[in-house]
């Protein structure tokens, strides 16, 4: 095991995991040459979630060739945002930088995310105006992109960019889970954060196969509206299901004291389904109250001193 920084890194690279054993290597020697070009002080965090192809035992070696090298096993496949999560939750440098490990970012664009970060944003989003994917995952992706701009009013291009850069008191404050990595521009303005975006140069993917498809599209647009939810009434659920209950209580009202007959069989219906949104709203505020839990189990880590 590698023994701890001597001193805090300037730069914390978090890098997501998932069957890029071919990748690691190269996109390692491409990081280290960035990093010696611009005389960065840099940890580098790869999180395995849940690998098959031997991604981790290249990790392994990587840490024990390089001590910026500190790696993160989850037990099996728990998603982006859990490894975002468990990676936000280790880095120790006064930036952080995500990136994909499957080449397509460019880890020479590392130093353009932190010039804006030094000077006008706690985060920036990467924008890939020129991509190199096949069209039916570009398409679905601006519609996505679209749609996000518009029901949460955060205006950015690519707000799945893989590629980020944040200031890292917006990683200690952004909790991630399910597939929320999708939406980090989004909660950190519903924070206060100053968000931005920066083109970036992305590549033609060299290894492996893409992840995305029509399933990831569809929760996507599901994870869009729990997302709109949450920075609108996360912390006050009961605002948004006792709203609801107010509304159904309308026809049942007037059911009762002005005594419509149409209205007559929907009063009860009204009354019963008014009482359950209510009680609905009494549980989500519970469980938005009390839940700590993790969104992964980690079953090695190593690099960590």
């Amino acid at each position: 095991m590698n023994e701890a920084f001597p001193t805090r890194p300037a730069v914390s690279l978090v890098i997501p995991v998932l069957n890029e054993r071919e990748s690691l290597p190269e996109l390692h020697r491409q990081i280290s040459m960035m990093a010696a070009g611009s005389q960065l002080e840099i940890e580098i965090l790869f999180i395995d979630d849940g690998s098959r192809d031997g991604s981790w035992e290249v990790v392994k070696k990587l840490a024990a060739e390089d001590p910026r090298v500190r790696g993160v096993r989850f037990r099996r496949n728990f998603a982006k945002a859990a490894a975002l999560q468990a990676g936000f939750q280790r880095v120790r440098g006064k930036f952080v930088v995500t990136l994909d490990a499957d080449l397509q970012d460019d880890p020479a664009e590392i130093p353009n995310f932190l010039k804006l970060l030094e000077t006008e944003y706690d985060l920036v989003s990467g924008w890939k105006k020129i991509r190199h994917d096949p069209f039916h995952k570009v398409i679905p992706s601006r519609v996505f992109n679209g749609l996000v701009s518009w029901l949460t009013g955060v205006k950015l291009h690519d707000h799945n960019c893989g590629m980020k850069g944040y200031r890292a008191e917006v990683c200690q404050e952004i909790r991630l889970y399910g597939e929320l990595h999708r939406f980090v521009p989004v909660l950190a303005n519903a924070r206060g954060f100053r968000v931005g975006e920066l083109v970036i140069h992305h590549r033609p993917r060299q290894f492996g196969r893409s992840k995305y498809g029509l399933r990831r599209f569809l929760r996507g647009l599901f994870d869009l509206l729990a997302v709109r939810y949450i920075v609108t009434y996360g912390r006050r659920p009961m605002h948004w299901y006792g709203s609801w209950a107010l509304l159904l209580l309308i026809p049942a009202t007037a059911g009762i004291f002005w005594e419509i007959p149409y209205l007559g069989p929907l009063t009860y219906f009204s009354l019963l389904l008014a009482a359950l949104v209510y009680l609905m709203g009494l549980q989500a505020e519970t469980l938005a109250a009390l839940r700590t839990d993790e969104p992964y189990s980690i079953s090695e880590e190593i690099g960590f001193g």
